[in-house]
């Protein structure tokens, strides 16, 4: 990796990091500068669009990676080791991480359009996941289709639920009903 693209991967490494725990608005250029560990002015070679760019941009590479994780976790069948993970994570940041885009999101896709699409892209990437997971499962296209958004729902209400009581059973919940749908569409 050469010095420029590994400077534009910190900044994103580092905005993705800060902007999952304080959001996109308690989330100063210098915090990002000094996290990223490069100068203000490589910030904006980097991301000529400034702070929003960057935010869009680490949002996209976060979604992405929770997207994998998703895809690979469920490949192996098990929805109820989705819910361990992220219940871990939670466990692991002191429930500072759940999702990483539903902080930003509440916090500025109202007010910035590509922070809002990235918002959007990542979701629907998360969706389209479940989506394939229950399809391949036997689920018939339209009803998973639904149920992508039901499970999707109902995981990120899970996930603002143990992040704020600091408890994941709110997510063993959301696990245990999911699997009792799960059981049902599938007899």
């Amino acid at each position: 990796m050469s010095p420029r693209t590994d400077s534009r991967q910190r900044f994103l490494d580092a905005a993705a990091d800060l902007f999952h725990t304080k959001g996109y608005h308690a989330t100063g250029l210098n915090q990002l500068v000094s996290a990223g560990g490069a100068p203000k002015g490589s910030l904006y070679f980097h991301f000529p669009g400034g702070k929003e760019q960057l935010a869009a941009e680490a949002l996209t590479q976060s979604s992405a990676q929770l997207r994998d994780t998703l895809r690979a976790i469920l490949a192996g069948g098990e929805t109820d080791a989705v819910f361990d993970a992220l219940a871990q994570n939670l466990l692991d940041s002191d429930f500072q991480r759940g999702c990483p885009l539903a902080t930003v999101a509440l916090d500025a896709a109202a007010e910035s359009e590509p922070i809002r699409q990235a918002c959007v892209a990542g979701f629907d990437s998360w969706r389209e996941a479940i989506d394939e997971f229950l399809r391949d499962k036997g689920v018939d296209e339209e009803r998973a289709a639904q149920l992508s958004v039901v499970a999707l729902t109902m995981l990120e209400g899970g996930l603002m639920l143990a992040k704020t009581q600091r408890d994941v059973a709110p997510l063993r919940t959301v696990a245990d009903h999911l699997r009792t749908t799960l059981e049902r569409e599938l007899s």
